[in-house]
């Protein structure tokens, strides 16, 4: 195991480059899991039973198996899971409390791009699974294709930024790795960035906006330029012209992928 220094987290307990008291209040309502993305997720884990979820927050896609235990860091994430859900570990990815080969599986979800040591927190998922370790996450080299890079390129820099290589993640669990594109359906219920991809009118809601950690990395300025650039474009038709052919596309191929690793 690693040791996560105490100065890394913030007092709610969160890890990383984001303080989860500050952005998550609401993060629940707006960050449904999709039971399409819940599909690929399962597929992924192949029938594993046991299943570790690193950066759980509050417990999206853990339907994906039949037991899972859970770890959170951030105490206002723990607090939103469902009573239904078992109670999350308090512990970081980098330094996990179980034993070697402990569980049949593993995953993390829209969380790697948060930790504080993404090869040391890797490698620890590798070493208490023994089987499939599953990675849904963004391919950096994709999040500026995406249409609100013409309105708001401040938060998709800082997406590419904050998203790990998917080359480095899949070198960090070893063995054999996989990378597949996740298609996000048009009426997708987890309301990341791309998931609003055919219905913009969304994002001018400053919770939805909340509940993706990207936009808590720029200022107001960036945010309230976004609101009135956004609410002119859809008002005069001109968001329409250039993008209103994603409005009718079933799913969207964008930067969403899973990572798979075995041994």
């Amino acid at each position: 195991m690693t040791t996560e220094p105490l100065d890394a987290r913030t007092r709610d307990g969160s890890a990383g480059d984001v303080d989860h008291s500050a952005i998550g209040s609401g993060y629940s309502s707006y960050r449904r899991p999709d039971t399409r993305i819940a599909q690929s997720i399962a597929e992924a884990l192949d029938g594993a039973r046991t299943v570790l979820n690193v950066g759980a927050g509050a417990g999206s896609y853990e339907n994906a198996a039949p037991a899972v235990t859970a770890v959170e860091p951030s105490e206002s994430m723990r607090a939103q899971r469902p009573a239904r859900f078992a109670r999350a570990v308090d512990a970081v990815a980098e330094d996990l409390p179980f034993a070697d080969g402990e569980f049949d599986g593993a995953m993390t979800l829209f969380s790697v791009h948060q930790w504080s040591d993404v090869t040391a927190g890797l490698s620890e998922m590798r070493r208490v699974t023994r089987g499939p370790v599953v990675v849904l996450t963004c391919d950096p080299q994709r999040v500026r294709d995406f249409w609100l890079y013409e309105y708001a390129p401040e938060v998709l820099d800082t997406e590419a930024r904050r998203y790990p290589p998917i080359d480095d993640m899949a070198a960090a669990l070893g063995g054999r790795a996989t990378i597949g594109t996740v298609p996000i359906p048009l009426d997708c219920t987890d309301g990341f960035n791309e998931a609003y991809y055919g219905r913009p009118e969304l994002l001018l809601d400053p919770a939805a906006r909340q509940a993706c950690s990207a936009w808590s990395f720029v200022d107001d300025g960036v945010r309230e330029r976004f609101d009135t650039t956004l609410r002119r474009d859809l008002e005069s038709g001109a968001w329409d012209e250039r993008f209103g052919h994603l409005r009718g596309r079933p799913t969207y191929e964008g930067s969403l992928v899973i990572v798979r690793a075995t041994p």
